[in-house]
């Protein structure tokens, strides 16, 4: 029977919210184009974007940090150690900014917040996916262990 843990229990769930948000952006974004055509259809990329994407992304981050929490504190890995996740919290953080400012613009009528979001998740994908490229610092205080996850 299989086992599981905690840590990637709490994997799996943040990957969901960030494949959720991820797909609602764009189909909000999707949306927006047709809200200047279609009355039925105004205000429904605002509200969508609200609802979804905010929630999706700000469940994520809250996930993302307990998990770099638990690695530190229950596991004795420093994940800080791996340069992506640097990048990847430098790229999530202004992402989270975009996504909260995405359901006013979208309300206005304006898509430059949804479409630097979209982009901002796609480069924080990116930075993940490719992790291995990015490499890690060698520890210079007592031994680590360093995880290649």
């Amino acid at each position: 029977m299989p086992s599981f843990d905690a840590l990637s229990l709490l994997r799996w769930i943040h990957f969901v919210c960030v494949a959720v948000g991820g797909g609602a952006m764009v189909t909000a974004l999707l949306i927006s184009g047709f809200e200047d055509e279609r009355e039925d259809l105004r205000g429904l990329a605002a509200t969508l974007w609200a609802k979804v994407v905010c929630w999706a992304f700000r469940l994520a981050v809250l996930l993302g940090l307990v998990m770099i929490g638990w690695m530190q504190g229950k596991l004795k890995v420093n994940p800080f150690l791996q340069n992506y996740l640097w990048i990847k919290l430098a790229l999530v953080f202004v992402l989270l900014a975009m996504s909260e400012m995405g359901p006013k613009a979208l309300a206005a009528g304006k898509r430059g917040a949804a479409t630097l979001a979209v982009l901002l998740f796609l480069l924080s994908s990116f930075v993940v996916f490719n992790r291995a490229a990015f490499g890690f610092r060698i520890p210079t205080g007592p031994a680590t262990i360093v995880s290649p996850n």
